[in-house]
């Protein structure tokens, strides 16, 4: 899995960068085929504002973005954020293979 943290029109030092990819890394717990996360990190306003894209293999990329005053609390509510998505996702695809459609429903008596 590739991790990759960027700023958009500012810097992000390394001590953020690896704060970022050791909190991105959890993502592959939840789902073992991630190829990519994308970490995109901005300044707006008064705060920041932290995009999250991860890339899954075969299936379409899941985003996540959330805004806040400190840059690693905004990390954080994004990772957040992403791993509910990966584990619906997951449920979806998972359910989705083993669902029974066109079976009639069975009545028993009691």
């Amino acid at each position: 899995m590739q991790i990759s943290v960027s700023g958009r029109h500012m810097r992000v030092s390394q001590d953020l960068q690896d704060y970022a990819r050791s909190k991105a890394s959890k993502l592959g717990q939840f789902f073992d085929k991630l190829q990519k996360i994308d970490v995109i990190v901005s300044k707006e306003g008064a705060g920041y504002a932290v995009e999250v894209i991860v890339k899954p293999d075969g299936h379409e990329s899941l985003v996540g973005h959330d805004s806040a005053p400190e840059v690693k609390t905004c990390i954080d509510l994004v990772i957040d954020k992403l791993e509910r998505q990966i584990t619906r996702h997951k449920e979806k695809t998972r359910n989705h293979k083993h669902r029974q459609t066109g079976q009639p429903e069975v009545y028993l008596p009691e």
